[in-house]
């Protein structure tokens, strides 16, 4: 009797886990494995030389099997509630932040709590987009053609952000691109401190079915419409942000 009591609660544990370890991405996990897939064929059949990538899921730091990290660092994870800071958002062409590209990358700044400022800009990659990327984002080659170039982005957004504290949903996925993106075309160390939304609404509403950022938005009656895009994202952040703030 004692050991199926044992059983049935590892059983239960592990579901848990299992559950954490999928409800947090923004993005559908599916359609970016499948985008993943669709790179890393692009990768070997194009350049032999290179070897195909282990990918980083957007598990809110949680470690599975294949995943690789940018060895670049920022700095410390606050999981607070402040008044000044700059909340992030990107979107990418996979998974893997030495491999993939960022393709978008959405801020807005805030003061005393008040937004004051945004940044959004998309960014020219040198591959064709993985379609799943276009169906989740609607983001199309045409649109990122007129975009920026990577090195000039990332210069605008380490003037943007400045040294706030930068704040986003999962938001440990983001800065493995932003980290490694700003160490290779500029060398740069992006080490400002961070605020992970996730990790706040799994401290106070553990009983929501998961804690996606688009079920925080239905439970905090937000407008999920037009999700998937950086400045969108940005955006619903910030009232997820104050409405965890208002029960903390």
């Amino acid at each position: 009797m004692y050991n199926k009591f044992i059983f049935i609660n590892n059983n239960r544990r592990k579901k848990q886990e299992a559950q954490k370890a999928e409800e947090n991405s923004q993005i559908s996990f599916d359609m970016l494995a499948d985008a993943q897939n669709e790179s890393n064929n692009a990768i070997n059949n194009n350049a032999s030389t290179k070897q195909k990538s282990n990918v980083i899921f957007k598990t809110g730091g949680i470690k599975r099997s294949n995943v690789a990290q940018s060895t670049d660092q920022a700095g410390k994870n606050l999981n607070r509630f402040i008044d000044n800071y700059v909340l992030v958002d990107i979107e990418t062409t996979g998974l893997s932040p030495i491999y993939d590209d960022i393709i978008e990358i959405g801020a807005i700044k805030v003061e005393n709590n008040k937004m004051i400022d945004e940044y959004s800009q998309l960014i020219k990659i040198d591959r064709i987009l993985p379609q799943k990327i276009t169906e989740l984002t609607g983001i199309t080659d045409n649109m990122l053609a007129t975009g920026k170039m990577p090195k000039t982005v990332l210069e605008e957004f380490i003037k943007f952000v400045g040294n706030n504290v930068i704040i986003g949903h999962n938001v440990n996925f983001d800065l493995g691109f932003l980290c490694n993106k700003c160490k290779k075309y500029l060398n740069y160390n992006l080490n400002n401190d961070y605020i992970d939304t996730l990790y706040l609404a799994r401290k106070l509403v553990p009983n929501s079915i998961n804690h996606k950022l688009g079920t925080l938005a239905k439970l905090f009656n937000i407008n999920y419409e037009g999700a998937h895009r950086g400045l969108k994202d940005v955006e619903i952040t910030y009232e997820v942000y104050n409405k965890l703030r208002e029960i903390s």
